[in-house]
């Protein structure tokens, strides 16, 4: 295990914990919400602005990097923190999801994925065991294993198929990624001493596939461990259900890392089922689109009814937008197509998520995360915006 790698349980409520998560670059207080910054920038807002949310990680997308501006040229320039000017922790997801996402642009076999750049149209092999070395040169804090999710709805066949490649896969990168540790590959030099490697476990919605994955996962050995294959259509109750099952077989004493699922709501039943860290671009896409997220729920500023609003988007948040900005400006920037209006979106959004975490952590820690649940969900859940 790297030596910097630790996960310590500060309190726990329910199946909900508390924590704090020790990286190359910093520590990170659990539940915690990562900002996307796909290409190595989150959008529309700079890393001094994400700092001043308080966001203590962000996640990069190791497919994307590796395509433009390469991870050779990143290694050059000292790793992904030293290029992006971001001090604290990253965490690179594998490039997996993009073997889901871009299935018609890629073909897949047991040594890996071939995928057809959407840049040139050149082609480009990603394995479990490139996935590592280009999360090496990047530098991340944590590294992802190259994993197959399948889609939803998925015949027996299909999950059985992405379980066993799966676990596969994390040998293979397993292996390359200890290899790495003895310097047994000179050819590949990690940026960042002390990286991690987490395992993700696969299955859909088949609760047996999904102790399967468990299972196969855990005997590899890992830092941590990701749940994956969720949030692709599936029926939410569903998911919830497959949440609680897989979080209870992952070890107590380790971060638990449900990916790509992000709404306000989702993020708050999963806490209540034992996840740790989460990831997904809908505050910062959504914020691109008008959609902004309030405590009674979302929000479309392009909305006509906003036009001569002089509150700001949700009177309790006490993000820079809301300090400054009324709901009839920020119309008038989205309508007009000002740039600025991504930016002042996106940063609300962003400190929604955030200072939800925080609420959440603060509940947990005083014994009370039930009762926010509960009043949180109400207000959320209202069929018409109170707020409008």
């Amino acid at each position: 295990m790297p030596t910097r790698f630790g996960f310590d349980l500060v309190a726990a409520d329910g199946a909900a914990r508390c924590g704090r998560l020790r990286l190359a670059h910093g520590d990170v207080d659990t539940p915690a919400f990562m900002p996307v910054g796909t290409r190595g920038a989150v959008r529309a807002v700079t890393v001094d602005e994400i700092e001043s949310l308080g966001a203590e990680i962000v996640l990069a997308n190791t497919y994307h990097l590796h395509l433009r501006p390469g991870d050779d040229l990143i290694a050059r320039r000292g790793g992904l923190h030293a290029f992006m000017g971001w001090t604290r922790p990253i965490l690179t997801d594998s490039g997996g999801y993009q073997i889901f996402s871009l299935a018609t642009r890629r073909t897949l076999d047991e040594h890996g994925v071939v995928f057809r750049s959407h840049l040139d149209g050149a082609e480009h092999q990603l394995t479990p065991e490139s996935a590592v070395d280009i999360q090496a040169r990047l530098g991340s804090d944590v590294a992802m294993m190259l994993d197959e999710c399948p889609s939803w709805p998925a015949e027996p066949e299909e999950t059985e198929a992405v379980v066993l490649r799966t676990l596969r896969w994390a040998r293979r990168g397993r292996d390359r990624f200890l290899a790495l540790e003895t310097g047994s590959h000179a050819d590949v030099a990690r940026s960042t001493p002390g990286q991690a490697q987490f395992g993700i476990v696969q299955g859909g919605t088949d609760k047996g596939w999904r102790d399967r994955s468990v299972a196969g996962t855990l005997a590899v050995g890992f830092e941590a461990y990701a749940i994956g294959g969720l949030s692709v259509g599936e029926p939410v109750d569903t998911m919830y259900d497959i949440v609680a099952h897989t979080a209870d077989q992952l070890p107590a004493d380790r971060p638990r890392y449900l990916m790509g699922t992000g709404a306000p709501d989702d993020l708050l039943e999963s806490v209540a089922r034992g996840i740790d860290l989460f990831d997904c671009v809908l505050p910062t896409r959504n914020a691109r689109n008008g959609q902004l997220f309030t405590r009674s729920g979302p929000m479309s500023i392009k909305n006509a009814q906003y036009a001569e609003d002089d509150r700001p988007i949700d009177p309790a948040c006490r993000c820079p937008t809301c300090a400054r900005h009324s709901r009839a400006y920020l119309r008038y920037l989205f309508v007009a197509g000002e740039m600025n209006a991504a930016t002042l979106n996106t940063l609300h959004n962003l400190y929604f998520y955030l200072d939800t975490m925080r609420e959440i952590r603060e509940a947990i820690k005083f014994g009370t995360f039930e009762k926010f649940r509960k009043a949180f969900l109400e207000t959320y859940s209202r069929p018409a915006h109170p707020l409008a």
